[in-house]
């Protein structure tokens, strides 16, 4: 899972920790909780409220998944729901981490149980829809996707939107694309992964202008990226603007030396 996906899922994954996984065994769907001790020797999963201990290690072990330290999250997932099974967001992070680890039978299982203890829960359905999608079965991730974005407190449906229509694309279900795309960037003006893929997808299929203007407002308003950049160099390429294409090539090259999309660059390979 790349950077901005993660980041996606984890957005979504504070916003249920902050408005208020189990060891991995190799079994799929067991959850077995164990006590565990910190540095000090005292038994963390016994000290305090039930509830208010597995909201702070779920808490930090959100942390530990966006800095990329998956056993320790997985650690933290554990001590957690030691200290309350039905902790619904700690199963909904143990799957993002499971998920990351393409242990995929472990992650369907934790999101599943964090679904069947609260099934509305909008950032849960939204971390579970982009699961189903980045495994195959894109189609039911839409319904997901809908069912988070459809609830009222959801803070965040932009996100889902802006997934929702990447998974389209990825059946060739392009008007829905449109749609969801559409719909995230009438939320949230730059959004990232709205702005890129829909900058993409006009490219493919040859509406430059348009395409220029949103990967255009992307490298303005997000920091440009070796993709962003490459995709820019080909539009301007193909309108015949060759300051324009060398400035996005300096770029690629001082930003992103060595990057695929770079040495796509110095062989000529524009397509």
């Amino acid at each position: 899972m790349n950077k901005m996906h993660r980041t996606l899922l984890l957005v979504a994954a504070f916003t249920v920790l902050s408005g208020c996984a189990g060891m991995r065994s190799g079994t799929g769907g067991s959850f077995e909780n164990q006590p565990a001790a910190d540095t000090t020797g005292a038994i963390i999963s016994e000290v305090g409220n039930p509830r208010d201990r597995a909201k702070a290690h779920t808490d930090l072990g959100a942390a530990y998944y966006e800095r990329g330290s998956m056993g320790v999250a997985i650690e933290e997932m554990r001590i957690a729901l030691n200290a309350d099974s039905n902790y619904a967001p700690a199963y909904n992070v143990l799957g993002l981490v499971h998920m990351e680890l393409r242990e995929n039978e472990q992650a369907e299982a934790a999101f599943e149980r964090s679904l069947q203890i609260n099934p509305n829960d909008p950032d849960t359905n939204h971390n579970f829809a982009w699961f189903l999608c980045q495994t195959g079965r894109e189609d039911q991730s839409i319904r997901y996707f809908m069912a988070a974005i459809g609830n009222p407190l959801y803070t965040t449906p932009q996100k889902s939107y802006a997934l929702a229509g990447e998974c389209a694309l990825r059946k060739n279900n392009e008007r829905d694309a449109l749609e969801f795309f559409g719909r995230a960037l009438r939320l949230d003006p730059a959004n990232r992964s709205a702005l890129i893929n829909l900058a993409q997808f006009k490219y493919r299929r040859g509406e430059l202008e348009e395409a220029r203007t949103l990967v255009g407002r992307y490298n303005k308003v997000i920091e440009p990226t070796a993709e962003s950049l490459w995709l820019a160099l080909r539009i301007e390429r193909k309108l015949g603007d060759r300051a324009a294409e060398n400035r996005y090539a300096t770029q690629l090259r001082q930003r992103f030396s060595g990057s695929r999309e770079d040495q796509e660059r110095q062989k000529g390979r524009f397509e």
